[in-house]
Formats: structure tokens, C-alpha cells, sequence
């Protein structure tokens, strides 16, 4: 008897469960979507995009869910057109029984900034990927100018950049990296007047430890304001050009 009641009592649970959940369900496709909740996880850090941005862009694509019926929104679409957008990195998208529609968007992270020559200003994020300035915020962090195509930039300069990044006694000196038509750098210090003519984005740590040694032996000899060039493109040599 007593397993018994424990079954019945278990059938019925079941039951109003699925009667609930199928109740829920057909009572959530014939309402109205009331609200729209966005929630951008990282902004606190960043604010490269914003819950605005985000609405207008799905009012622009006709994609705004309130005042539709739940039954009639397409989550997965917004979801896929929400990630066309190159400056949100991943996005979740849902609906709640409260008629609601809740968008939760993690933003890319920008490693460096570019100001090319031919492509315009554009950021590369932590995981070689080119995402568009924001208009409504702007970010501290390595510029590089010049003749730079977005090859270049994900690959050679990114390369460089993640070396400065690992060692700080060298991001520390380094202000802004130029490079040429001919794709040789040049870099510009935060201390001192001249420029560093390195040359290819190659040997990294032979160049700087000659221009360290140039530093020590050189520099703080005759002083910092002598030379107009310092040049580390020829192998042990450092060639100097005088102002």
C-alpha cells in the first residue's frame, strides 16, 4: 500500500509538472514580449558598445522583439546578426516567462591600436582579430602608424607587440611604432629625442639588447639629445646619426 501511494503520488507530481510546463509554454507564445533586458557582462571595464547601440541596431533590422508575440521571436536570429557586429565578442539570447527577452553580449578585448595609411583606424583584440574604433570610447593602449594592411597587423606586428607586452622594460620605453612602405619599423621612445630605425620586425631581442648596452655605454655618456637616428638594422653595430 504504502508503494503504491508513493507511485500515485509521484504520477501525480509528474503530471502537474507536464501540465504546467505545456500550460507555461502555450500561455508564453500568446503574449506579448513586454521587455527587452540587455546586459553587456564586461562594461564595467570596457564601453565599446552600449544597451543603445544594441537596440537601435536590432530596431534597424526590424529584429526588435517588444510588442511582438514570444511565439513569433526568432532568438537564434538575433543572436547570429547581434554577432555581425565585429566590437561584441559572444552573446547569449533567451526568453523568460515573464515575456520577456533577455540579450547578454561579452565585448571584444583590443590589444593595439592601428592608424594605417591606407586602412583607416582599427583595433586588434587579444586574439588577432580586427574590430572597429568605437565612437563612444576610447582606450589606452600601443598604437602602432604607418603603411600597415590587417595581414600584417594580426600577424608580424601583433607578434612584436605581444614581445613588448611580456617584457614591460621595453613596452615602457616604446611610445609608438612606425612602419615604412617597405615594411621596416621604426620606433618611437617615450624618452629622448630621436627616433630607433629597426628594421625588419625579426631578432627582437639581439636588437634591443644592443640598444640597451647603446644606452649604458653611449647615451648616458654624451648625453641623450646628440643623435637624431639610432640605427639597429645592421647586425652587432649600432649606427648613429647626429643632429
Amino acid at each position: 500500500m504504502k508503494r503504491f501511494l508513493i507511485i500515485l503520488i509521484s504520477v501525480v507530481i509528474l503530471g502537474y509538472i507536464l501540465f504546467s510546463i505545456i500550460f507555461w509554454n502555450d500561455s508564453l507564445k500568446s503574449s506579448e514580449c513586454a521587455r527587452l533586458e540587455i546586459v553587456i557582462k564586461d562594461s564595467a571595464t570596457y564601453n565599446f558598445i552600449t544597451d543603445k547601440d544594441i537596440e537601435d541596431f536590432l530596431k534597424r533590422k526590424k529584429l526588435h522583439p517588444v510588442g511582438k508575440l514570444m511565439s513569433d521571436i526568432n532568438t537564434l536570429e538575433i543572436h547570429d546578426s547581434i554577432l555581425t557586429n565585429k566590437l561584441i565578442k559572444s552573446a547569449e539570447v533567451y526568453s523568460t516567462q515573464r515575456n520577456a527577452v533577455v540579450i547578454k553580449v561579452n565585448q571584444r578585448v583590443p590589444f593595439y591600436r592601428v592608424i594605417s595609411d591606407t586602412k583607416g583606424s582599427f583595433y586588434v583584440d587579444n586574439n588577432r582579430e580586427v574590430m572597429p574604433v568605437s565612437n563612444s570610447f576610447a582606450l589606452y593602449v600601443p598604437i602602432a602608424t604607418g603603411d600597415i594592411d590587417e595581414e600584417y597587423a594580426k600577424n608580424e606586428l601583433f607578434d612584436f607587440i605581444t614581445f613588448l607586452q611580456d617584457n614591460p622594460y621595453w613596452e615602457a620605453w616604446i611610445d609608438q611604432i612606425v612602419v615604412k612602405s617597405n615594411k621596416d619599423v621604426e620606433l618611437i621612445p617615450r624618452v629622448g629625442d630621436f627616433r630607433i630605425i629597426f628594421g625588419k620586425l625579426e631578432n627582437y631581442n639581439e636588437k634591443l639588447s644592443r640598444f640597451s648596452l647603446f644606452i649604458e655605454k653611449g647615451l648616458n655618456v654624451v648625453g641623450w639629445n646628440r643623435y637624431s637616428e639610432i640605427n639597429l638594422k645592421f647586425d652587432n653595430q649600432v649606427v648613429c646619426t647626429r643632429k
